[in-house]
């Protein structure tokens, strides 16, 4: 099996938006914070019908609306606007993984990596995500591969070089 991939793409605003929703699911325990959200309003809303003491009612509606607003910005308001905003999103990107490095390319960018850089990945359905800080990362759309074995190689290559993968179906 040939040890260095290259891909050429251009990022859909649908990659981007997917990897950070992705991205955002990692930091929030979702299914709790949903339901945080809702006892919170929901116990504020009785406090409201019953005349319940006012600074436990209106403590729960703030934090419970703050929540939900919360969760709205970071999954369906942040990620396209995070895509638009940024120009870099826009160029054809090819991009070379081998076991010496990795190899940007750009319009604007040509640079040499090493494997070092990026600290873990994250591998969902859709993407492979390279992160190199906390919350920084580099996202490798699942669509840009050519065939099976091209992304058979680039798992073998993350697998080699990262040493903490992480994969969501």
């Amino acid at each position: 099996m040939n040890s260095t991939v290259t891909l050429s793409f251009r990022y859909l605003e649908r990659d981007y938006v997917r990897a950070l929703r992705a991205h955002y699911a990692t930091l929030f325990r979702l299914p709790w914070d949903i339901v945080a959200t809702v006892v919170l309003v929901s116990i504020g809303a009785y406090l409201c019908w019953s005349q319940g003491p006012d600074w436990l009612r209106i403590g729960c509606l703030i934090i419970g609306v703050t929540f939900a607003l919360m969760l709205v910005a970071a999954f369906i308001v942040i990620p396209p606007l995070a895509f638009r905003r940024e120009p870099k999103f826009r160029d054809d990107y090819t991009v070379t993984f081998s076991p010496e490095g990795i190899h940007f390319r750009t319009a604007h960018v040509d640079s040499q990596l090493q494997w070092s850089l990026y600290s873990r990945a994250f591998v969902d359905a859709h993407s492979y995500m390279l992160y190199y800080g906390n919350h920084q990362f580099t996202v490798i759309p699942k669509r840009v591969f050519q065939s099976v074995e091209q992304q058979q190689a680039f798992d073998q290559l993350l697998t080699d070089h990262i040493s903490k993968i992480v994969t969501r179906p």
